[in-house]
């Protein structure tokens, strides 16, 4: 099975991103399960590496990287981290710039999609 999370909010503020890649982080250690998380709009800054959080404070950027180290996939929107003053070179490892083109795909060949 093919899941596509298509996260939309910032990764701070409210629990929706968090809550998203809590399900991604579990469904990407299922058997069988490929898992593709797409960042776009404020999400795209949940890719950001180096953020200083809190101690106790859950990490995007950590979590992100979790599903990445399972065998998931992470695109960020090109335009979405331009507008934001994030450069490729910022991103978390295995993170990377995807485009809409890329999101429609992705889409077209999941299984499930999952908005967030």
């Amino acid at each position: 099975m093919k899941l596509l999370f298509l996260l939309n909010d910032a990764p701070y503020g409210s629990e929706r991103t968090y809550n998203a890649l809590r399900l991604a982080g579990s469904a990407v250690r299922k058997p069988d399960v490929a898992v593709q998380v797409f960042l776009i709009g404020d999400a795209a800054a949940a890719a950001k590496g180096g953020q200083k959080l809190p101690s106790g404070y859950y990490n995007v950027a950590t979590m992100l990287g979790a599903v990445v180290r399972h065998g998931g996939t992470v695109g960020v929107c090109g335009s979405c981290i331009e507008a934001r003053g994030i450069g490729d070179g910022e991103l978390i490892e295995g993170a990377r710039r995807s485009s809409m083109d890329e999101l429609a795909a992705w889409t077209l060949e999941a299984d499930k999609v999952l908005v967030f």
